[in-house]
């Protein structure tokens, strides 16, 4: 399978690129720092400036499937649906299903589903408030465009590096926690997991997961 990952240079989406190219699926690598290469022949490295109109039609031209993993820096997350607008629409012209690693804050919250995670202190701090809002925002932007062929997924209330153990729970719209209340997942896992829904897809717009501690 040929899969773009745009975004292929940050945490989420320069582990998807390994993943995907891991389990022999061929990747064009899409970021504005494109770096100088992989190493691998199963991956290729293409600049893309996201913001650019009509710079995604060639990374997505040739794509089974591509993975949107970007992250706006602080003060810029209201970019953040726009940028993933233009995504939307470059890939409505292609076959590519679109699969959209965003933020944690359009969950429900497990205690209170009528509570947004975006507004739920005790997984939002006040620093993070502006970009669990920004990726609200962002599946607000996915469901009003024209075009149906993206998923949305978010990620627990906290994600970074850590070990890959290949388990994860997977749910849909109301964020997931330990028994102790914790939600998490390391970034290696969340990689897995997206790449996993790219070769068996489910039926769902919105999906979560976590960390599936071994039994």
């Amino acid at each position: 399978m040929k899969i773009t990952v745009i975004g292929a240079t940050g945490m989420v989406g320069s582990r998807v690129v390994t993943e995907a190219a891991t389990r022999g699926h061929v990747v064009t690598a899409a970021s504005r720092n494109s770096g100088t290469g992989s190493g691998s022949e199963a991956i290729t490295s293409v600049p893309v400036d996201v913001s650019s109109p009509g710079a995604l039609t060639p990374a997505l031209a040739d794509a089974d499937a591509a993975v949107l993993a970007i992250r706006p820096a602080r003060g810029d997350e209201h970019r953040l649906g726009p940028l993933t607008e233009a995504v939307l629409d470059a890939a409505a012209g292609t076959r590519a299903p679109l699969l959209i690693v965003g933020g944690a804050g359009p969950l429900r919250s497990p205690t209170d589903p009528e509570l947004l995670v975006a507004d739920n202190p005790i997984y939002v701090p006040a620093a993070w408030r502006s970009l669990a809002a920004a990726s609200t925002a962002q599946l607000r932007t996915c469901h009003e465009h024209s075009g149906n062929g993206w998923t949305y997924l978010s990620p627990p209330a906290i994600l970074e590096p850590g070990p890959r153990t290949g388990r994860y729970r997977r749910g849909t719209t109301t964020l997931l926690t330990d028994t102790d209340e914790r939600s998490y997942i390391s970034a290696e896992d969340l990689a897995v997991a997206v790449v996993d829904e790219i070769e068996r897809p489910g039926t769902e717009r919105h999906i979560t997961i976590a960390h599936a501690p071994s039994s």
